[in-house]
């Protein structure tokens, strides 16, 4: 069938995919998507080149699945087709471009249980700030609303 002899729908949907095309070109754009990870042993560091030309590297203790790995197991990484994701086959740990660029090193839960190990931590500096701040009259209280 020759575009002369396309029903109209017909013609009205194929200008639409043209627009859908061009969207989907811009979300892309817009999006982190690797084009390489690597495993530096030397400075133990996971890199990950983006499609913009930026990298960035980031130490495998702080991501879940990948803390206490070994070097062949770290070096082994697939990047998923869209350049999404990184995937790890060794430990069956997969994790997103974006939410390691935005600091997303694991589920919701091992976050919260990384920063609360994290927070926990006691060293000298902080038993000094925590003395100051209790020579300031320490945390204030909560506000209580009375009832009137």
């Amino acid at each position: 069938m020759t575009k002369s002899h396309m029903p109209e729908w017909v013609e009205r949907e194929l200008a639409k995919a043209d627009e859908a095309v061009a969207r989907g070109k811009l979300e892309l754009a817009a999006q982190p998507r690797a084009t390489a990870a690597r495993y530096d042993a030397r400075k133990k560091v996971v890199v990950i080149e983006l499609a913009n030309g930026a990298s960035f590297a980031f130490p495998p203790s702080l991501a879940q699945g990948l803390e206490g790995a070994s070097t062949a197991d770290l070096s082994d990484i697939e990047i998923t087709p869209m350049g999404t994701g990184l995937h790890w086959p060794r430990l069956d740990a997969d994790l997103t471009v974006e939410g390691l660029l935005a600091g997303v090193f694991g589920s919701r839960s091992w976050m919260r249980a990384h920063a609360a190990r994290a927070g926990s931590a006691r060293t000298p500096a902080k038993a000094a700030a925590a003395k100051a701040n209790g020579t300031k009259g320490g945390r204030p209280r909560k506000a209580v609303v009375v009832p009137a």
